[in-house]
């Protein structure tokens, strides 16, 4: 509970998570990265993972931290909705180049891939 404000609440955490990557680009430099994270989630160290894949492709493909909606359930239903574009795009029946980014920058701006998306074609 935060001081003199009871109704906001923040549950301890219950997992502390440390996750360690190492990239090397075209195969010269090599660079390992530490991130660490707070987590409501029980430790469980597939579960977690996944949960912080999914939020750094959330991040990465439609800038999911830098979303400024904050009134009422505005943020869960926008995260809703990128969810199910994420989830359309990924299953994609038709395969196109480029990552995920660019396949939802792609069904934004063209009308037939959009519609072959939604599976109105």
């Amino acid at each position: 509970m935060i001081a003199g404000k009871p109704w906001l609440k923040r549950a301890a955490p219950k997992s502390f998570v440390v996750i360690t990557t190492e990239r090397t680009i075209r195969g010269k430099a090599t660079s390992t990265e530490r991130r660490v994270y707070l987590s409501n989630l029980p430790p469980d160290a597939q579960r977690l993972n996944q949960s912080v894949r999914l939020h750094w492709c959330m991040d990465v493909v439609f800038g999911d931290d830098q979303m400024p909606a904050r009134t009422d359930h505005a943020a869960h239903k926008l995260a809703v909705v990128r969810q199910f574009v994420l989830n359309l795009v990924r299953f994609s029946p038709i395969k196109r180049k480029g990552g995920l980014k660019v396949q939802r920058l792609i069904a934004a701006t063209s009308d037939t891939f959009r519609a072959e998306l939604l599976g109105l074609v």
